[in-house]
C-alpha cells in the first residue's frame, strides 16, 4: 500500500489495528503531550474514497478558536460533546436565534 503524508505507515485507516490494541482506528489515538495545536490539526483519523470516488477525510482534531482568540484542538472522540457545543454556538445569532 502506498504511503501518504497523513498516513506514513501505509496502514489502511479503514482496517482495525493489530489484535490487543486499545483503539480500533489508528486515527483515534491522541497526540503525545507537547504536540502543538497546528500539528494536531494536521492529523487525519480516517481518509478514504466514497462509493463515487470522492475523497473523504475526517480529522483527528478539530481546531477551534475561543472568544479570547486562543486556539484549541478538540479530539474527534474524546471531545465530541464539546465539538457539538461549538457547532451549536456557530448556528446561533446575537439574539440567540438559531440560523440554518
Amino acid at each position: 500500500m502506498a504511503t501518504t503524508d497523513n498516513n506514513p505507515s501505509g496502514h489502511d485507516p479503514r482496517e482495525p489495528n493489530q489484535p490487543g490494541t486499545e483503539n480500533i482506528n489508528p486515527g483515534d489515538k491522541e497526540a503525545p503531550p507537547g504536540t502543538s495545536v497546528e500539528e494536531k490539526g494536521d492529523k487525519t483519523a480516517v481518509a478514504y474514497e466514497d462509493a463515487t470516488g470522492n475523497p473523504i477525510e475526517v480529522p483527528t482534531y478539530f481546531t477551534v478558536e475561543g472568544e479570547d482568540g486562543e486556539k484549541e484542538a478538540l479530539h474527534h472522540v474524546k471531545d465530541a460533546e464539546e465539538i457539538s457545543d461549538v457547532i451549536r454556538q456557530a448556528r446561533v445569532d446575537e439574539e440567540g436565534d438559531r440560523k440554518w
